[in-house]
Protein backbone atom coordinates (compact mmCIF):
# COMPACT_ATOMS: atom_id res chain seq x y z
CA UNK A 1 0.00 0.00 0.00
CA UNK A 2 1.04 3.59 -0.54
CA UNK A 3 2.11 5.81 2.31
CA UNK A 4 -0.03 8.50 3.85
CA UNK A 5 2.94 10.86 4.16
CA UNK A 6 1.26 13.40 1.89
CA UNK A 7 0.93 17.17 2.29
CA UNK A 8 -1.88 18.04 4.64
CA UNK A 9 -5.20 18.70 2.96
CA UNK A 10 -6.37 22.19 3.86
CA UNK A 11 -9.96 22.69 4.89
CA UNK A 12 -12.02 22.52 1.72
CA UNK A 13 -14.17 25.44 2.85
CA UNK A 14 -11.04 27.57 3.00
CA UNK A 15 -10.27 26.84 -0.63
CA UNK A 16 -13.40 28.71 -1.69
CA UNK A 17 -13.45 32.49 -1.57
CA UNK A 18 -16.45 34.55 -0.48
CA UNK A 19 -17.63 35.25 -4.02
CA UNK A 20 -17.52 31.57 -4.95
CA UNK A 21 -19.42 30.64 -1.79
CA UNK A 22 -22.11 33.13 -2.74
CA UNK A 23 -22.24 31.61 -6.23
CA UNK A 24 -22.50 28.05 -4.85
CA UNK A 25 -25.28 29.00 -2.47
CA UNK A 26 -27.15 30.57 -5.37
CA UNK A 27 -26.52 27.46 -7.47
CA UNK A 28 -27.75 25.16 -4.69
CA UNK A 29 -31.21 26.74 -4.85
CA UNK A 30 -31.71 25.06 -8.24
CA UNK A 31 -30.43 21.64 -7.18
CA UNK A 32 -32.09 18.60 -5.71
CA UNK A 33 -31.68 18.61 -1.92
CA UNK A 34 -30.49 15.79 0.29
CA UNK A 35 -31.15 16.26 4.02
CA UNK A 36 -28.17 14.82 5.85
CA UNK A 37 -28.56 12.40 8.74
CA UNK A 38 -26.67 13.03 11.99
CA UNK A 39 -23.98 10.56 10.94
CA UNK A 40 -23.65 12.10 7.48
CA UNK A 41 -23.23 15.57 8.98
CA UNK A 42 -20.29 14.23 11.01
CA UNK A 43 -18.73 12.58 7.95
CA UNK A 44 -19.19 15.71 5.85
CA UNK A 45 -17.58 17.92 8.49
CA UNK A 46 -14.46 15.74 8.59
CA UNK A 47 -14.34 15.76 4.78
CA UNK A 48 -14.66 19.54 4.72
CA UNK A 49 -12.16 20.32 7.46
CA UNK A 50 -9.45 17.95 6.21
CA UNK A 51 -9.59 15.40 9.04
CA UNK A 52 -10.39 12.72 6.43
CA UNK A 53 -7.50 13.79 4.19
CA UNK A 54 -6.64 12.61 1.56
CA UNK A 55 -10.37 12.12 0.82
CA UNK A 56 -11.90 15.10 -0.96
CA UNK A 57 -15.42 13.76 -1.13
CA UNK A 58 -17.56 10.71 -0.56
CA UNK A 59 -15.96 7.56 -1.98
CA UNK A 60 -16.60 6.29 -5.49
CA UNK A 61 -17.69 2.71 -6.01
CA UNK A 62 -14.14 1.77 -7.04
CA UNK A 63 -12.68 3.23 -3.85
CA UNK A 64 -15.46 1.67 -1.76
CA UNK A 65 -14.87 -1.83 -3.14
CA UNK A 66 -11.13 -1.48 -2.70
CA UNK A 67 -11.52 -0.27 0.91
CA UNK A 68 -13.95 -3.05 1.81
CA UNK A 69 -11.76 -5.75 0.29
CA UNK A 70 -8.19 -4.44 0.58
CA UNK A 71 -8.38 -1.67 3.21
CA UNK A 72 -6.96 0.80 0.69
CA UNK A 73 -8.26 3.33 -1.82
CA UNK A 74 -8.14 2.35 -5.48
CA UNK A 75 -4.87 4.31 -5.83
CA UNK A 76 -3.28 2.11 -3.16
CA UNK A 77 -3.35 4.59 -0.26
CA UNK A 78 -4.21 2.95 3.06
CA UNK A 79 -7.78 3.67 4.15
CA UNK A 80 -9.67 1.34 6.51
CA UNK A 81 -13.39 2.26 6.45
CA UNK A 82 -15.96 3.22 3.78
CA UNK A 83 -17.04 6.86 3.78
CA UNK A 84 -20.02 6.99 1.41
CA UNK A 85 -23.27 8.93 1.26
CA UNK A 86 -26.14 6.48 1.74
CA UNK A 87 -29.51 7.47 0.25
CA UNK A 88 -32.98 6.00 -0.07
CA UNK A 89 -34.24 4.06 -3.06
CA UNK A 90 -36.77 6.81 -3.73
CA UNK A 91 -34.06 9.51 -3.88
CA UNK A 92 -31.78 7.30 -5.99
CA UNK A 93 -34.42 7.15 -8.72
CA UNK A 94 -34.32 10.94 -9.09
CA UNK A 95 -30.61 11.29 -9.86
CA UNK A 96 -28.12 10.17 -12.50
CA UNK A 97 -24.35 10.28 -12.79
CA UNK A 98 -23.10 13.78 -13.46
CA UNK A 99 -25.82 15.44 -11.40
CA UNK A 100 -25.04 17.74 -8.50
CA UNK A 101 -27.06 17.80 -5.29
CA UNK A 102 -27.18 20.22 -2.36
CA UNK A 103 -26.29 18.69 1.01
CA UNK A 104 -28.26 20.31 3.80
CA UNK A 105 -28.13 19.98 7.58
CA UNK A 106 -31.29 19.15 9.58
CA UNK A 107 -32.15 22.86 9.77
CA UNK A 108 -32.01 23.22 5.97
CA UNK A 109 -28.68 25.05 5.78
CA UNK A 110 -26.74 24.07 2.65
CA UNK A 111 -23.25 22.92 3.67
CA UNK A 112 -21.86 21.61 0.39
CA UNK A 113 -22.58 20.56 -3.16
CA UNK A 114 -21.85 16.97 -4.16
CA UNK A 115 -20.89 16.36 -7.79
CA UNK A 116 -22.01 12.76 -8.29
CA UNK A 117 -19.58 10.52 -10.13
CA UNK A 118 -20.68 7.19 -8.68
CA UNK A 119 -23.99 5.60 -7.71
CA UNK A 120 -24.44 1.98 -6.71
CA UNK A 121 -26.28 -0.50 -4.56
CA UNK A 122 -23.78 -2.10 -2.16
CA UNK A 123 -23.78 -5.68 -0.97
CA UNK A 124 -24.29 -4.91 2.70
CA UNK A 125 -23.72 -8.50 3.83
CA UNK A 126 -20.26 -8.42 2.28
CA UNK A 127 -19.55 -4.95 3.69
CA UNK A 128 -20.53 -6.02 7.20
CA UNK A 129 -18.46 -9.20 7.12
CA UNK A 130 -15.37 -7.63 5.56
CA UNK A 131 -15.33 -4.33 7.44
CA UNK A 132 -16.76 -5.28 10.84
CA UNK A 133 -15.99 -9.01 10.78
CA UNK A 134 -19.61 -9.92 11.54
CA UNK A 135 -23.22 -9.73 10.37
CA UNK A 136 -24.49 -9.82 13.96
CA UNK A 137 -26.92 -6.92 14.36
CA UNK A 138 -25.96 -6.48 18.00
CA UNK A 139 -22.95 -4.66 16.55
CA UNK A 140 -24.14 -1.01 16.35
CA UNK A 141 -22.56 -0.38 12.94
CA UNK A 142 -24.05 -3.56 11.48
CA UNK A 143 -27.43 -2.62 12.90
CA UNK A 144 -27.07 0.84 11.31
CA UNK A 145 -25.98 -0.68 8.01
CA UNK A 146 -28.84 -3.19 7.79
CA UNK A 147 -31.68 -1.26 9.41
CA UNK A 148 -31.02 2.47 9.09
CA UNK A 149 -28.69 3.22 6.19
CA UNK A 150 -30.11 3.81 2.72
CA UNK A 151 -30.00 1.10 0.07
CA UNK A 152 -27.90 3.16 -2.36
CA UNK A 153 -24.52 4.86 -2.05
CA UNK A 154 -23.31 8.02 -3.75
CA UNK A 155 -19.75 9.11 -4.34
CA UNK A 156 -18.27 12.28 -5.73
CA UNK A 157 -16.25 15.44 -5.23
CA UNK A 158 -17.50 17.95 -2.65
CA UNK A 159 -17.59 21.70 -3.04
CA UNK A 160 -17.74 23.02 0.50
CA UNK A 161 -19.81 26.07 1.38
CA UNK A 162 -19.58 26.12 5.17
CA UNK A 163 -18.87 23.85 8.10
CA UNK A 164 -21.77 22.62 10.26
CA UNK A 165 -22.68 25.10 13.00
CA UNK A 166 -22.00 24.14 16.61
CA UNK A 167 -23.26 26.30 19.43
CA UNK A 168 -21.49 24.33 22.17
CA UNK A 169 -17.88 24.46 23.30
CA UNK A 170 -16.78 26.66 20.40
CA UNK A 171 -13.37 27.33 21.96
CA UNK A 172 -12.67 23.58 21.96
CA UNK A 173 -13.72 22.85 18.37
CA UNK A 174 -10.56 23.04 16.26
CA UNK A 175 -10.14 22.05 12.64
CA UNK A 176 -6.95 20.10 11.86
CA UNK A 177 -5.25 23.22 10.50
CA UNK A 178 -6.28 25.30 13.51
CA UNK A 179 -4.90 22.71 15.91
CA UNK A 180 -1.66 22.30 13.93
CA UNK A 181 -1.25 26.08 14.01
CA UNK A 182 -1.79 26.09 17.80
CA UNK A 183 0.84 23.38 18.25
CA UNK A 184 3.30 25.33 16.13
CA UNK A 185 2.64 28.54 18.03
CA UNK A 186 3.39 26.99 21.43
CA UNK A 187 6.31 24.94 20.10
CA UNK A 188 4.78 21.47 20.53
CA UNK A 189 6.44 18.96 18.19
CA UNK A 190 5.74 15.54 19.69
CA UNK A 191 2.07 15.17 20.56
CA UNK A 192 0.35 12.06 21.91
CA UNK A 193 -3.34 11.79 21.05
CA UNK A 194 -5.76 10.06 23.40
CA UNK A 195 -8.97 8.89 21.73
CA UNK A 196 -11.91 8.52 24.10
CA UNK A 197 -15.71 8.39 24.20
CA UNK A 198 -15.96 7.96 27.98
CA UNK A 199 -15.29 10.18 31.00
CA UNK A 200 -11.74 10.14 32.38
CA UNK A 201 -10.94 8.75 35.82
CA UNK A 202 -7.70 8.52 37.77
CA UNK A 203 -6.52 5.41 35.90
CA UNK A 204 -6.90 7.24 32.58
CA UNK A 205 -5.02 10.25 33.90
CA UNK A 206 -2.16 8.02 35.06
CA UNK A 207 -2.14 6.09 31.78
CA UNK A 208 -2.10 9.17 29.55
CA UNK A 209 0.42 11.03 31.69
CA UNK A 210 2.82 8.07 31.59
CA UNK A 211 2.35 7.65 27.84
CA UNK A 212 3.19 11.29 27.13
CA UNK A 213 6.13 11.23 29.55
CA UNK A 214 7.61 8.07 28.02
CA UNK A 215 7.31 9.55 24.52
CA UNK A 216 8.73 12.89 25.72
CA UNK A 217 5.65 14.50 24.25
CA UNK A 218 2.73 16.71 25.07
CA UNK A 219 -0.75 15.25 25.40
CA UNK A 220 -3.87 15.94 23.34
CA UNK A 221 -7.09 14.67 24.89
CA UNK A 222 -9.23 14.32 21.77
CA UNK A 223 -12.68 12.95 22.64
CA UNK A 224 -15.34 12.08 20.08
CA UNK A 225 -18.38 14.35 20.40
CA UNK A 226 -20.25 13.16 17.33
CA UNK A 227 -22.01 9.81 17.31
CA UNK A 228 -20.65 7.14 19.66
CA UNK A 229 -22.02 3.86 20.97
CA UNK A 230 -25.74 3.86 21.88
CA UNK A 231 -26.09 4.29 25.63
CA UNK A 232 -22.90 6.34 26.06
CA UNK A 233 -22.94 9.36 28.34
CA UNK A 234 -23.86 12.55 26.48
CA UNK A 235 -20.96 14.65 25.30
CA UNK A 236 -21.97 17.73 27.31
CA UNK A 237 -21.46 15.83 30.56
CA UNK A 238 -18.26 14.23 29.29
CA UNK A 239 -16.71 17.53 28.22
CA UNK A 240 -17.40 18.99 31.66
CA UNK A 241 -15.61 15.96 33.12
CA UNK A 242 -12.62 16.43 30.79
CA UNK A 243 -12.36 20.08 31.79
CA UNK A 244 -12.27 19.08 35.46
CA UNK A 245 -9.53 16.51 34.87
CA UNK A 246 -7.29 18.91 32.91
CA UNK A 247 -6.19 20.64 36.11
CA UNK A 248 -4.67 17.39 37.39
CA UNK A 249 -2.06 17.39 34.61
CA UNK A 250 1.09 19.52 34.89
CA UNK A 251 0.53 23.01 33.49
CA UNK A 252 1.26 23.63 29.79
CA UNK A 253 1.55 19.91 29.04
CA UNK A 254 -1.97 18.95 27.99
CA UNK A 255 -4.61 20.25 25.60
CA UNK A 256 -8.27 19.41 25.08
CA UNK A 257 -9.97 19.54 21.68
CA UNK A 258 -13.20 17.95 20.40
CA UNK A 259 -13.62 15.65 17.42
CA UNK A 260 -17.03 15.72 15.65
CA UNK A 261 -16.76 12.16 14.40
CA UNK A 262 -19.38 9.44 13.92
CA UNK A 263 -17.77 6.30 15.33
CA UNK A 264 -18.49 2.93 13.76
CA UNK A 265 -17.08 0.91 16.67
CA UNK A 266 -15.16 -1.07 14.05
CA UNK A 267 -12.36 -2.21 16.34
CA UNK A 268 -9.03 -2.77 14.55
CA UNK A 269 -9.99 -1.01 11.33
CA UNK A 270 -11.30 1.98 13.22
CA UNK A 271 -8.07 2.21 15.19
CA UNK A 272 -6.29 2.89 11.90
CA UNK A 273 -8.80 5.58 10.99
CA UNK A 274 -8.30 7.20 14.40
CA UNK A 275 -4.58 7.28 13.67
CA UNK A 276 -5.04 8.86 10.23
CA UNK A 277 -7.30 11.53 11.69
CA UNK A 278 -4.86 12.35 14.51
CA UNK A 279 -2.00 12.58 12.04
CA UNK A 280 -4.04 15.12 10.11
CA UNK A 281 -4.51 17.03 13.36
CA UNK A 282 -0.73 17.18 13.78
CA UNK A 283 -0.12 14.40 16.30
CA UNK A 284 3.01 12.25 16.24
CA UNK A 285 1.70 9.44 18.50
CA UNK A 286 -1.62 7.87 19.42
CA UNK A 287 -2.56 5.65 22.35
CA UNK A 288 -4.22 2.42 21.18
CA UNK A 289 -5.99 0.66 24.01
CA UNK A 290 -7.26 -2.82 24.73
CA UNK A 291 -10.24 -3.60 22.48
CA UNK A 292 -9.81 -0.16 20.92
CA UNK A 293 -13.14 1.08 19.44
CA UNK A 294 -14.75 -2.25 20.24
CA UNK A 295 -18.54 -2.39 20.67
CA UNK A 296 -18.52 -5.00 23.43
CA UNK A 297 -20.11 -8.44 23.21
CA UNK A 298 -22.01 -10.11 20.40
CA UNK A 299 -25.34 -11.94 20.60
CA UNK A 300 -23.53 -15.00 21.98
CA UNK A 301 -21.89 -13.06 24.80
CA UNK A 302 -18.42 -13.03 23.22
CA UNK A 303 -16.32 -9.96 22.42
CA UNK A 304 -16.54 -8.89 18.78
CA UNK A 305 -12.78 -8.30 18.69
CA UNK A 306 -9.82 -9.64 20.62
CA UNK A 307 -8.29 -7.32 23.23
CA UNK A 308 -5.12 -6.74 21.21
CA UNK A 309 -6.43 -7.08 17.63
CA UNK A 310 -6.27 -3.32 17.07
CA UNK A 311 -2.69 -3.10 18.32
CA UNK A 312 -1.60 -6.00 16.09
CA UNK A 313 -3.20 -4.49 12.98
CA UNK A 314 -1.65 -1.12 13.80
CA UNK A 315 1.83 -2.67 14.01
CA UNK A 316 1.45 -4.04 10.48
CA UNK A 317 0.66 -0.61 9.04
CA UNK A 318 2.54 1.79 11.31
CA UNK A 319 5.09 2.76 8.65
CA UNK A 320 2.30 3.59 6.18
CA UNK A 321 0.36 5.57 8.74
CA UNK A 322 3.21 7.91 9.58
CA UNK A 323 2.16 8.11 13.23
CA UNK A 324 3.50 6.01 16.10
CA UNK A 325 1.44 3.80 18.38
CA UNK A 326 1.70 3.80 22.15
CA UNK A 327 0.04 0.54 23.19
CA UNK A 328 -2.27 0.67 26.17
CA UNK A 329 -1.04 -1.00 29.35
CA UNK A 330 -3.75 -1.69 31.88
CA UNK A 331 -3.15 0.22 35.09
CA UNK A 332 -4.56 -0.87 38.45
CA UNK A 333 -4.71 0.73 41.85
CA UNK A 334 -2.26 -0.74 44.34
CA UNK A 335 -3.44 0.08 47.91
CA UNK A 336 -0.11 -0.63 49.59
CA UNK A 337 1.54 2.04 47.42
CA UNK A 338 -1.52 4.30 47.17
CA UNK A 339 -0.96 4.73 43.46
CA UNK A 340 -1.80 3.35 40.04
CA UNK A 341 0.75 1.09 38.40
CA UNK A 342 0.87 -0.54 34.94
CA UNK A 343 0.48 -4.29 34.85
CA UNK A 344 4.17 -4.91 34.09
CA UNK A 345 5.14 -3.18 37.36
CA UNK A 346 2.76 -5.14 39.58
CA UNK A 347 4.23 -8.25 41.19
CA UNK A 348 2.02 -11.30 41.85
CA UNK A 349 1.93 -10.71 45.62
CA UNK A 350 0.61 -7.16 45.27
CA UNK A 351 -3.10 -6.67 45.91
CA UNK A 352 -4.91 -4.52 43.36
CA UNK A 353 -8.29 -2.85 43.12
CA UNK A 354 -10.36 -2.00 40.04
CA UNK A 355 -13.88 -0.88 39.28
CA UNK A 356 -15.30 -1.96 35.93
CA UNK A 357 -17.56 0.21 33.81
CA UNK A 358 -20.48 -2.03 34.67
CA UNK A 359 -19.75 -1.75 38.39
CA UNK A 360 -19.42 2.03 38.15
CA UNK A 361 -22.83 2.26 36.47
CA UNK A 362 -24.31 0.04 39.19
CA UNK A 363 -22.93 2.26 41.94
CA UNK A 364 -24.14 5.40 40.22
CA UNK A 365 -27.57 3.87 39.59
CA UNK A 366 -27.97 2.79 43.21
CA UNK A 367 -26.43 5.91 44.71
CA UNK A 368 -23.57 3.94 46.28
CA UNK A 369 -20.20 5.31 47.32
CA UNK A 370 -17.45 5.56 44.70
CA UNK A 371 -14.00 5.43 46.33
CA UNK A 372 -11.71 8.44 46.07
CA UNK A 373 -8.89 6.29 44.66
CA UNK A 374 -11.04 5.58 41.58
CA UNK A 375 -12.02 9.05 40.37
CA UNK A 376 -12.08 12.75 41.06
CA UNK A 377 -14.89 14.29 43.13
CA UNK A 378 -15.77 16.76 40.37
CA UNK A 379 -16.13 13.92 37.84
CA UNK A 380 -18.30 11.83 40.15
CA UNK A 381 -20.53 14.85 40.76
CA UNK A 382 -21.04 15.29 37.02
CA UNK A 383 -21.76 11.60 36.51
CA UNK A 384 -24.31 11.52 39.30
CA UNK A 385 -26.23 14.18 37.38
CA UNK A 386 -26.43 11.90 34.34
CA UNK A 387 -27.05 8.70 36.29
CA UNK A 388 -29.37 9.48 39.18
CA UNK A 389 -30.55 6.65 41.39
CA UNK A 390 -33.18 4.55 39.61
CA UNK A 391 -36.05 5.83 41.73
CA UNK A 392 -35.25 9.31 40.40
CA UNK A 393 -34.91 8.30 36.74
CA UNK A 394 -37.59 8.44 34.10
CA UNK A 395 -38.74 5.14 32.64
CA UNK A 396 -41.02 3.61 30.02
CA UNK A 397 -43.34 0.66 30.49
CA UNK A 398 -43.88 -0.81 27.03
CA UNK A 399 -46.82 -3.21 26.73
CA UNK A 400 -46.92 -5.43 23.63
CA UNK A 401 -49.38 -8.09 22.56
CA UNK A 402 -52.10 -8.99 20.08
CA UNK A 403 -55.08 -6.78 19.40
CA UNK A 404 -57.62 -7.54 22.12
CA UNK A 405 -55.03 -8.99 24.49
CA UNK A 406 -55.86 -6.46 27.21
CA UNK A 407 -52.89 -4.12 26.86
CA UNK A 408 -54.93 -0.92 27.03
CA UNK A 409 -56.96 -2.07 30.01
CA UNK A 410 -53.87 -3.00 32.01
CA UNK A 411 -52.09 0.18 30.92
CA UNK A 412 -54.98 2.30 32.19
CA UNK A 413 -54.98 0.44 35.51
CA UNK A 414 -51.23 1.01 35.81
CA UNK A 415 -51.66 4.68 34.95
CA UNK A 416 -54.03 5.16 37.89
CA UNK A 417 -51.73 3.35 40.34
CA UNK A 418 -48.73 5.46 39.29
CA UNK A 419 -50.75 8.68 39.45
CA UNK A 420 -51.75 7.76 42.99
CA UNK A 421 -48.05 7.69 43.95
CA UNK A 422 -47.61 11.20 42.52
CA UNK A 423 -43.80 11.39 42.52
CA UNK A 424 -43.37 11.77 38.73
CA UNK A 425 -45.58 12.88 35.81
CA UNK A 426 -47.15 9.95 33.93
CA UNK A 427 -48.22 9.85 30.27
CA UNK A 428 -50.19 7.08 28.58
CA UNK A 429 -49.39 6.49 24.89
CA UNK A 430 -52.12 4.03 23.94
CA UNK A 431 -51.98 2.56 20.45
CA UNK A 432 -55.40 3.81 19.32
CA UNK A 433 -54.86 7.28 20.83
CA UNK A 434 -51.47 7.64 19.14
CA UNK A 435 -52.96 6.49 15.84
CA UNK A 436 -55.57 9.22 16.07
CA UNK A 437 -53.38 12.10 17.23
CA UNK A 438 -49.85 11.33 16.06
CA UNK A 439 -50.09 8.91 13.13
CA UNK A 440 -53.47 9.57 11.53
CA UNK A 441 -51.99 9.60 8.03
CA UNK A 442 -50.42 6.15 8.38
CA UNK A 443 -51.88 2.92 7.11
CA UNK A 444 -51.25 -0.61 8.35
CA UNK A 445 -48.45 -1.80 6.08
CA UNK A 446 -45.37 -3.15 7.79
CA UNK A 447 -43.49 0.06 6.96
CA UNK A 448 -46.23 2.25 8.44
CA UNK A 449 -46.63 0.09 11.53
CA UNK A 450 -42.91 0.31 12.18
CA UNK A 451 -43.02 4.08 11.69
CA UNK A 452 -45.88 4.34 14.17
CA UNK A 453 -43.90 2.41 16.80
CA UNK A 454 -40.82 4.54 16.13
CA UNK A 455 -42.90 7.65 16.78
CA UNK A 456 -44.22 6.21 20.00
CA UNK A 457 -40.67 5.31 21.00
CA UNK A 458 -39.43 8.83 20.27
CA UNK A 459 -42.14 10.47 22.37
CA UNK A 460 -41.54 7.96 25.17
CA UNK A 461 -37.80 8.65 25.05
CA UNK A 462 -38.40 12.39 25.46
CA UNK A 463 -40.68 11.74 28.45
CA UNK A 464 -38.10 9.36 29.94
CA UNK A 465 -35.24 11.80 29.31
CA UNK A 466 -37.09 14.43 31.31
CA UNK A 467 -37.56 11.95 34.17
CA UNK A 468 -41.22 11.29 33.62
CA UNK A 469 -43.03 7.98 33.16
CA UNK A 470 -44.30 6.84 29.76
CA UNK A 471 -46.77 3.97 29.43
CA UNK A 472 -47.00 2.61 25.88
CA UNK A 473 -49.60 0.09 24.72
CA UNK A 474 -49.30 -0.60 20.97
CA UNK A 475 -49.40 -4.03 19.32
CA UNK A 476 -45.73 -3.62 18.22
CA UNK A 477 -45.57 -7.00 16.45
CA UNK A 478 -41.94 -6.91 15.26
CA UNK A 479 -39.01 -7.75 17.52
CA UNK A 480 -36.53 -5.62 15.56
CA UNK A 481 -38.60 -2.47 15.98
CA UNK A 482 -39.15 -3.15 19.68
CA UNK A 483 -35.40 -3.57 20.09
CA UNK A 484 -34.76 -0.22 18.39
CA UNK A 485 -37.19 1.47 20.77
CA UNK A 486 -35.49 -0.21 23.74
CA UNK A 487 -32.07 1.03 22.62
CA UNK A 488 -33.38 4.55 22.14
CA UNK A 489 -35.01 4.77 25.57
CA UNK A 490 -32.23 2.98 27.45
CA UNK A 491 -30.00 5.94 26.67
CA UNK A 492 -32.19 8.14 28.88
CA UNK A 493 -33.62 5.92 31.60
CA UNK A 494 -35.43 2.66 32.26
CA UNK A 495 -37.24 0.44 29.79
CA UNK A 496 -39.56 -2.33 30.98
CA UNK A 497 -41.12 -4.50 28.29
CA UNK A 498 -44.33 -6.29 29.29
CA UNK A 499 -45.64 -9.06 27.07
CA UNK A 500 -49.42 -9.35 27.48
CA UNK A 501 -49.77 -13.04 26.67
CA UNK A 502 -53.30 -13.76 25.51
CA UNK A 503 -54.11 -16.67 23.14
CA UNK A 504 -55.33 -15.69 19.68
CA UNK A 505 -58.69 -17.43 20.14
CA UNK A 506 -59.33 -15.43 23.32
CA UNK A 507 -58.42 -12.18 21.56
CA UNK A 508 -60.93 -13.06 18.83
CA UNK A 509 -63.59 -13.84 21.44
CA UNK A 510 -63.07 -10.45 23.10
CA UNK A 511 -63.11 -8.54 19.81
CA UNK A 512 -65.91 -5.98 20.14
CA UNK A 513 -65.01 -4.17 16.90
CA UNK A 514 -65.17 -7.27 14.71
CA UNK A 515 -61.64 -6.72 13.40
CA UNK A 516 -60.62 -10.36 13.50
CA UNK A 517 -63.75 -11.41 11.60
CA UNK A 518 -63.00 -8.83 8.92
CA UNK A 519 -59.39 -10.01 8.76
CA UNK A 520 -60.40 -13.65 8.32
CA UNK A 521 -62.85 -12.58 5.60
CA UNK A 522 -60.01 -10.77 3.82
CA UNK A 523 -61.57 -7.36 4.29
CA UNK A 524 -58.65 -6.14 6.45
CA UNK A 525 -55.25 -6.96 4.95
CA UNK A 526 -52.02 -7.62 6.88
CA UNK A 527 -53.78 -8.03 10.22
CA UNK A 528 -51.52 -9.09 13.08
CA UNK A 529 -52.13 -12.68 14.17
CA UNK A 530 -54.16 -13.56 11.05
CA UNK A 531 -52.42 -12.53 7.84
CA UNK A 532 -49.32 -11.00 9.42
CA UNK A 533 -47.15 -12.49 12.17
CA UNK A 534 -46.76 -11.40 15.76
CA UNK A 535 -43.19 -12.02 16.93
CA UNK A 536 -43.25 -13.05 20.60
CA UNK A 537 -40.71 -11.02 22.65
CA UNK A 538 -37.45 -12.82 23.33
CA UNK A 539 -36.66 -11.50 26.80
CA UNK A 540 -39.37 -9.22 28.19
CA UNK A 541 -38.99 -7.97 31.74
CA UNK A 542 -42.46 -9.32 32.53
CA UNK A 543 -44.99 -11.72 30.99
CA UNK A 544 -48.65 -11.39 31.98
CA UNK A 545 -50.92 -14.37 31.16
CA UNK A 546 -54.29 -12.62 31.07
CA UNK A 547 -56.42 -15.80 31.21
CA UNK A 548 -55.39 -16.18 34.83
CA UNK A 549 -54.78 -12.56 35.80
CA UNK A 550 -57.26 -9.69 36.27
CA UNK A 551 -56.32 -6.23 34.94
CA UNK A 552 -55.93 -4.91 38.49
CA UNK A 553 -53.69 -7.81 39.46
CA UNK A 554 -51.70 -7.42 36.24
CA UNK A 555 -51.08 -3.74 36.97
CA UNK A 556 -50.01 -4.71 40.50
CA UNK A 557 -47.50 -7.19 39.02
CA UNK A 558 -45.99 -4.36 36.98
CA UNK A 559 -45.73 -2.21 40.12
CA UNK A 560 -43.93 -5.04 41.93
CA UNK A 561 -41.53 -5.43 39.00
CA UNK A 562 -40.81 -1.69 39.03
CA UNK A 563 -40.11 -1.87 42.77
CA UNK A 564 -37.86 -4.89 42.27
CA UNK A 565 -35.87 -3.02 39.59
CA UNK A 566 -35.61 0.06 41.81
CA UNK A 567 -37.61 2.50 39.67
CA UNK A 568 -40.17 3.16 42.39
CA UNK A 569 -39.99 2.98 46.18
Amino acid sequence: MSHLNLPYQNELVNLIDVNQKHYLKKQSANLLDWDLTARQVCDLELLLNGAFSPLQGFMSEADYLSVVTNMALSNGVLWPLPICLDITDEFAKKITLGDSIALRDPEGVVLAILEINSKWMPDKEVEAQKVFGTTDEVHPAVDYLFNKAGDWYLGGHIKGIELPTHYDYKALRDTPKQLRDKFEKVGWQNIVAFQTRNPLHKAHQELTFRAAKDAQANLLIHPVVGMTKPGDIDHYSRVRCYEHVLKYYPEQTTALSLLPMAMRMAGPREALLHAIIRKNYGCSHIIIGRDHAGPGKNSEGKDFYGPYDAQELFKKHQSELGIKMIPFQKVSYVPEKSEYLPSNEISPEMATEDISGTELKRRLRQGLEIPTWFSYPEVIKELRKTKPARHKQGFTVFFTGLSGSGKSTIANALLVKLLEMGDRPVTLLDGDIVRKNLSSELGFSKEHRNLNIERIGFVASEITKNRGIAICAPIAPYEKTRRQVRELINGYGGYIEVFVNTPLEECERRDRKGLYAKARAGIIKEFTGISDPYEIPDEPELVIPTLETSPDNAAHKVILKLEQLGYIK
